[in-house]
């Protein structure tokens, strides 16, 4: 497994280099200014400086050039830097957004707490229910679990978040004030009373987001369960005397977990890049709404790196996934 890991990590390297020229020249090509804000009264040669400061006066190339190393030498170092205390730190040129004239790196880190807190919390919460009620789901077939089940998994991946986002919205804080309207990312939990806000606010996107998650997730795990449960091997357990406990968490389970591994940790990368549409309408002031609104303001350094970043994650988590294989199936052997 580990020459199968090896392989795999050096085939990503070029995998990603390659991700990364396509979205650079995607970018390139896009309609959109970074000085379409400024004032007309500017000067043509003022504003030419200030196209040649924010890099824009080198060809295409060099500027990729500049960024790639940016992005895998001088920005790690100050990352590391960040977090052990390490004097690593490579001085000099950063990745600057064109918004903010600030590091790219360290305005990522700084937004990323608040969509760990309510992205990963409804997705963690999303497989915690899914697994159980899709494997519950799928030995009681067609009982009154399973139909209400499937109902409320139908209803939650049809309805997009943009639909139930709104919804509850007017309904639990417009209408009944039980919650607040709009996300505080300013709130510092540090006693009881902050803490009770926090999970107040948190409340409703996390809600929406952990239905649409358990909806898609239970629905994998039932039918990967259910194809499962006609099996020889089922049968073959069952002959041997083994209990019907055994027989479906420790037999059929494993096996059905295999493609639902695959979903959960294709899904993991969504985390870390945020909810897009959720927190623009919760107005949690995480990574989602940090890439909308450089995509608005044409911040190319910002876009550029936050989809780098995304596409990294994609890769190492299906690798992850291959992985698993491995550990759920014995039969699957990589070297």
């Amino acid at each position: 497994m580990f020459n199968y890991t090896l392989r795999r990590l050096l085939l990503a390297i070029p995998t990603l280099l390659f991700i990364s020229l396509v979205i650079f020249l995607l970018l390139e090509l896009s309609p959109g200014d970074p000085l379409a804000d400024m004032p007309l009264s500017i000067p043509p040669e003022v504003r030419q400086e200030m196209r040649i400061a924010l890099g824009m006066g080198e060809v295409w190339y060099i500027r990729f050039y500049k960024w790639l190393y940016l992005f895998t030498v001088v920005e790690p170092s100050h990352v590391i830097a960040g977090f052990t205390g390490l004097d690593i730190a490579i001085e000099g040129q950063r990745i600057l957004s064109w918004q903010t004239r600030s590091p790219v790196s360290d305005i990522i880190i700084q937004r990323m707490p608040q969509t760990l807190w309510v992205v990963g919390l409804a997705y963690l919460f999303g497989v915690l229910v899914a697994v159980p009620i899709g494997v519950y789901s799928a030995y009681r077939q067609y009982s009154w679990f399973d139909q209400t089940g499937s109902f409320i998994s139908m209803v939650g991946f049809s309805l997009p978040t943009f639909f139930t986002g709104p919804l509850l919205i007017l309904i639990f804080a417009v209408w009944l004030g039980w919650f607040p309207i709009i996300y505080d990312t300013t709130l510092n939990v540090n006693n009881w009373e902050t803490f009770l806000k926090q999970v107040r606010q948190m409340a409703m996107p996390v809600f929406v987001l952990t239905l649409y998650n358990a909806a898609q997730i239970s629905r994998f795990m039932r039918a990967s369960m259910l194809d499962n449960m006609t099996q020889d091997y089922v049968r073959t357990a069952r002959a041997k005397g083994m209990t019907e406990r055994i027989v479906v968490l420790v037999h059929v389970l494993r096996n059905s977990l295999i493609p639902v591994v695959t979903v959960i940790a294709l899904g993991i990368p969504t985390v870390f890049t945020g909810a897009i549409i959720t927190e623009q309408i919760f107005r949690v002031n995480g990574l989602g709404q940090l890439l909308i609104t450089a995509i608005y303001a044409s911040d190319i350094p910002m876009v550029l790196t936050l989809s780098v970043v995304f596409a990294i994650l994609i890769v190492l988590f299906n690798l992850i996934a291959d992985l698993l294989y491995a550990i759920l199936d014995p039969r699957i052997r990589y070297d």
